[in-house]
């Protein structure tokens, strides 16, 4: 059985230079890679464009990629509660294309399944549409959308093992098994890592075909985008 551990982070990201495409899985701040992005974040690398939902906030996750200014485009489906991203956004410092939630994540998965353009009705007669094809099905207009691949794709998983299988944990699931799949090279971070056996087939999220790299992370922040709490009554 082939062993896809690595022993440091630095190993972790080797490969990764200025002007690469990556992905990157989580939901706001549920289910990033928090280790692999701070590892990023700390490189000069430059150029970058980026492939998430959204951008993290301004001093956790992708933010601190913005804060360096290592990105210049972003390819997400949300502003979020980003600042610094809304500021580079509207600046025109940050190129940034914005993609139907649903359309993203299928184009991600698209990409990994070997797929390469699909027909969506989602963004019709918006600026989503600009400059794609555009067919009619079933009496319903619908728009070209292309797959997204990448060089790097930084996930996060709850268990994995040696051979690089990952479970995820609840809504941590959201994008990290479609990115999985789409980049050339995978690097997932894991909080619990286990010899190859331990996880069940039948949980098993993401196989390990798709991974070529895998490690425990150091530690783990998990912050609340934005924390809501009921007053007392």
């Amino acid at each position: 059985m082939i062993n896809k551990v690595v022993n440091t982070i630095d190993e972790a990201i080797s490969g990764v230079e200025s002007d690469m495409t990556f992905m990157v899985g989580g939901f706001g701040l549920s289910g990033i890679p928090e280790n692999a992005i701070e590892a990023l974040s700390k490189m000069d690398v430059f150029g970058l464009t980026c492939i998430s939902n959204n951008a993290g906030v301004d001093d956790f996750g992708l933010g601190l990629l913005l804060k360096r200014k290592q990105i210049k485009k972003m390819i997400s489906s949300y502003v979020g509660e980003n600042a610094e991203f809304e500021r580079q956004m509207l600046s025109g410092e940050l190129e940034v294309d914005l993609i139907p939630q649903g359309s993203l994540a299928e184009r991600c998965r698209a990409g990994g399944a070997g797929i390469p353009a699909f027909f969506t009705p989602a963004g019709f007669g918006t600026e989503v549409a600009e400059g794609k094809e555009v067919r009619e099905y079933n009496g319903k207009p619908h728009i070209l959308e292309l797959a997204l691949t990448a060089d790097f794709a930084f996930v996060k998983a709850w268990k994995g093992d040696t051979a690089g299988n990952l479970i995820y944990k609840g809504t941590a699931r959201n994008f990290n098994p479609l990115m999985a799949m789409a980049g050339k090279i995978t690097v997932a971070e894991v909080e619990e890592l286990v010899p190859v056996g331990e996880l069940d087939p039948n949980q098993i999220h993401t196989p390990g075909i798709f991974v070529q790299r895998i490690f425990q992370g150091a530690k783990y922040e998990k912050r609340i985008e934005q924390r809501t709490v009921r007053t007392k009554e």
